[in-house]
């Protein structure tokens, strides 16, 4: 049996390059609606920041985080524009970059 942090890594990995989810939506696709916090202390601790690209992951604003844990929101903003992702005022359009995904289209991987 996978724990939280794993079942959130696995969603926030098939976050495609050049798109964003809220902190609600990966919790919601990790198993529980409610786990938008602990999504965020998972991040935080992320073990592997080169391979679960924890900087794909927004508020429901599509604001950066103010403690984004690999060096601060204009590193996560960076990160995001160098994938194509425009981000305007600290913020990205969810309308136009949010990545949307059915818990189904997880497969066995959650």
């Amino acid at each position: 049996m996978e724990n939280t942090f794993e079942l959130i890594y696995a969603v926030v990995r098939r976050i495609p390059r050049g798109r964003v989810a809220t902190y609600g939506q990966v919790a919601a696709l990790a198993g529980n609606p409610r786990w938008s916090r602990v999504v965020g202390y998972a991040l935080h601790v992320n073990p592997y920041p080169g391979e679960i690209p924890c900087h794909r992951v927004v508020n429901r604003f599509g604001e950066m985080s103010r403690a984004f844990a690999f060096g601060g929101v204009q590193v996560q903003e960076q990160l995001l524009m160098d994938e194509g992702v425009e981000v305007r005022g600290g913020r990205v359009d969810l309308e136009r970059y949010r990545w949307f995904c059915a818990p189904g289209d997880l497969g066995g991987e959650r």
